[in-house]
């Protein structure tokens, strides 16, 4: 079968790998977002899925508009059988959804977490099950009809890096599952009443404090490695711990220290901290920081 592929990020990637090293699949074309400048120096670096398929020599296309009438109109003189989408980051319009079924991995059990974070929301929650929904793209963001849903587990302190390697492995799965079985396949409408939406990550995100404990190592959970969580004075909380969440404390006070961490009160619950990083300066062990600072117990971090 023919495929047009479409995706951006390590995700996305490893969707395609899946489909270039199955042998009854012909990947015919790559749309993928344009180039962007990275790091401090801003160097212009290539999508990850527009490298892989430039290494299999498969033509790839990096429009700033999908929308694009040209676009649209060069797109459909390709010749495919599916339309698969991971990650893309770019709205269908619906002259490409009826070019071909267009099928969409998303990582979460839809109706829930519709939209561009749903790993990381998962781990917000603290939710105790999540999964990879193969869908039939409609017009709408993430509403169309579910092919198929894979789900599993999530342990309690799973991080976000974590979960998402089992997910782009669950997906690489469903995907191969779905082409293969497209046919025979019934499709569900989402039941819209059910419906939850997660937005874009900012850094602005990952400020936090003392307040609940519980919800603080989830949003480490969630934002570790980015955009990472600190405090409103910068200090970031690199590794960090959840020890209980129903005592009440003062905010942000050390309750105790030992050679390896210290023990910080939250209003609700405590929280156990091994490493810190102040801005502008490199990671280090939480005992060098408060000596430095020379904290003790019954002081106060924040």
């Amino acid at each position: 079968m023919k495929i047009i592929f479409m995706g951006t990020p390590d995700y996305a990637q490893s969707i395609l790998k899946a489909l270039l090293k199955t042998q009854d699949i012909e990947v015919v074309a790559v749309y993928t977002q344009p180039d962007r400048p990275v790091g401090r120096k801003k160097v212009m670096t290539a999508p990850l899925v527009k490298t892989l398929a430039q290494e299999n020599k498969v033509d790839v296309y990096q429009p700033n508009k999908l929308r694009d009438k040209e676009v649209v109109d060069e797109l459909l003189k390709i010749k495919c059988d599916y339309i698969v989408v991971a990650a893309y980051g770019q709205i269908l319009p619906q002259e490409i959804l009826d070019h071909s079924p267009c099928i969409n991995l998303h990582a979460s059990i839809l109706p829930q977490y519709r939209g561009a974070s749903p790993i990381q929301q998962t781990l917000l929650n603290d939710d105790k099950q999540t999964g990879v929904t193969a869908m039939l793209m409609d017009i709408g963001l993430d509403t169309g009809d579910i092919l198929k849903i894979e789900s599993i587990e999530v342990s309690k302190d799973e991080m976000v890096e974590s979960l998402f390697d089992r997910l782009t492995s669950l997906a690489c799965t469903l995907t191969l599952d779905v082409l293969q079985n497209f046919q025979s396949l019934k499709k569900v409408p989402q039941d819209n009443a059910l419906s939850t939406h997660c937005t874009k990550i900012t850094k602005a995100n990952g400020e936090v404090s003392f307040d609940d404990a519980h919800t603080l190592y989830n949003k480490y959970r969630a934002y570790t490695p980015w955009p990472g969580i600190y405090l409103c004075n910068g200090l970031k909380l690199k590794k960090i711990q959840l020890l209980e969440k129903c005592s009440e404390n003062e905010s942000g006070k050390i309750l105790s220290i030992d050679s390896e961490s210290i023990v910080v009160g939250c209003t609700k619950g405590t929280l156990k901290i091994f490493s810190v990083q102040a801005p502008s300066k490199k990671e280090v062990d939480i005992a060098s920081y408060i000596n430095g600072k020379r904290l003790r117990v019954e002081d106060y971090l924040s």
